[in-house]
């Protein structure tokens, strides 16, 4: 009698740099558990000492074969990240870039009164860092791979309260798209995801944030709100070999919400 062996997982073998895990509630947390349910192999970075507290318990239970400190706004930190995976790995198949900072001042002052230096630094850490990454990452990608960006609804339609952030987003969408043209005939695809709210530490510097968790629930025609591993287990899928062809969009993960006048 001929045994057949189960299929393996798929993403076995495809080596992940999940970067803005914060703790449990990150949306990047979901991203790294839901590849590492397909048996990818995970780096993980943190942002600081504080944060290292949160993050490495979870790195651990994943099974992080790489772990290390990640501040974007730091001169050489993402040269050494780089260069860690290199000597590890050798290559790189997947990217998750899930940050993003504002100025408090000027993520809640309202965007005519965002200052030139918040508005250059929001744009740096929340847009330009994926830029730099997908440089450094795309040498990597020997076989090809996916590249990942957060966004959120507020980059192409008004969400009051958004404030700067919007137009970062719509920044950091557009960048994924060329990207996906320019990465395209290496066989890598990139793509913005845009999940519906989420309680994340991030999101709670967002003024009024609990009005559009509220508002999100009453909209979406699911009836209820997404949750990291809904962001992620869409990542995981757009990773694997079944969307080979999916290059360049946004794709939204909100319930529908996205759909609604």
């Amino acid at each position: 009698m001929t045994t057949v062996e189960p299929p393996r997982p798929l993403l076995t073998g495809k080596k992940a740099l999940v970067v803005g895990i914060a703790n449990e509630h990150s949306i990047a947390y979901g991203c790294a558990k839901a590849f590492r349910e397909l048996d990818a192999d995970l780096a993980i970075t943190y942002l600081n000492e504080k944060s290292k507290t949160y993050v490495e318990p979870l790195a651990k239970t994943l099974g992080a074969q790489i772990f290390m400190p990640l501040n974007v706004s730091q001169p050489g930190e993402l040269e050494t990240l780089f260069d860690e995976i290199t000597k590890q790995w050798g290559r790189l198949d997947i990217l998750v870039h899930s940050i993003a900072f504002a100025p408090k001042e000027d993520l809640q002052g309202g965007l005519l009164n965002c200052s030139a230096e918040g508005f250059a630094e929001a744009m740096d850490i929340s847009c330009h860092s994926f830029l730099r990454m997908a440089r450094l990452a795309a040498p990597l990608m020997v076989d090809g791979g996916t590249m990942f960006a957060m966004s959120y609804h507020g980059a192409n339609h008004v969400a009051p309260n958004y404030n700067v952030m919007g137009p970062v987003k719509a920044a950091l969408e557009a960048s994924c798209r060329y990207l996906a043209y320019e990465l395209g005939r290496q066989g890598i695809r990139v793509h913005a995801i845009s999940p519906g709210p989420l309680k994340t530490r991030a999101a709670s510097g967002l003024k009024d944030f609990d009005l559009m968790l509220n508002e999100a629930v009453e909209r979406a025609p699911l009836g209820e709100l997404v949750d990291i591993m809904d962001v992620g287990f869409t990542c995981a899928f757009l990773a694997t070999p079944y969307a080979r062809r999916l290059t360049g969009s946004t794709v939204y993960v909100d319930g529908g919400v996205n759909i609604m006048a």
